[in-house]
């Protein structure tokens, strides 16, 4: 599984047709490929890489990431014991959202990743990402705006294999609002209570 995620981390160092490639160079920037155990139950997968991200090349380590490990921490999960990825594998200038022509091109680095893995449950944090999931997963008549899908549990099947999807806020929102913290960590109980029962 190693030797075949380090393939994808290499392919993506030297994928210079990508249109942020430019914006990679100039900032002397790391495509973010993803870290943690490749035998995880759980996958989060973000929207893309921000600044600190960038710099280091370590998926959620910047203050959204701090969100997210406090999340971890209070529902007694372990990131060691998780995947963590985006959608997106290079950052968007000034972090703005990633545009439908990027999310095409990294996507199926996203799926072989996914292949890789095998999670039981894939949680998604933040729109774009829920937005991709669900329609590669066959779950696209169920998609509605973040506010209105998130904290729902859907079942599908990858590769014959029955997967939990949980479309989760992006961490981000209690970093410009602290008060969305207890919010998010009432989508995170739901996470933990399935992650409990498998």
């Amino acid at each position: 599984m190693k030797d075949t995620m380090d393939i994808i981390g290499r392919e993506l160092v030297e994928m210079t047709h990508s249109p942020l490639y430019e914006d990679r160079v100039a900032n002397n920037s790391l495509p973010v490929i993803g870290a943690g155990d490749l035998d995880a139950d759980v996958l989060f997968i973000g929207e893309a890489p921000g600044k600190k991200e960038a710099e280091t090349g370590v998926p959620f380590c910047g203050a959204s990431g701090k969100i997210l490990d406090r999340l971890l921490a209070d529902i007694g999960l372990d990131r060691a014991t998780v995947y963590i990825t985006n959608v997106v594998k290079d950052r968007p200038p000034k972090n703005r959202d990633p545009r439908p022509e990027e999310i095409e091109l990294y996507a199926p680095f996203l799926d072989r990743q996914i292949d890789i893995i095998k999670p039981n449950v894939i949680a998604t944090l933040g729109r774009f990402s829920m937005e991709y999931v669900m329609r590669r997963y066959g779950l696209e008549d169920h998609i509605g705006t973040i506010t209105e899908t998130r904290g729902n549990i859907f079942t599908t099947s990858i590769n014959d294999q029955e997967v939990t999807i949980l479309p989760l806020y992006h961490p981000a929102v209690a970093v410009y609002n602290r008060t969305r913290y207890d919010e998010l960590l009432s989508d995170f109980e739901k996470l933990k209570d399935y992650v409990e029962t498998t």
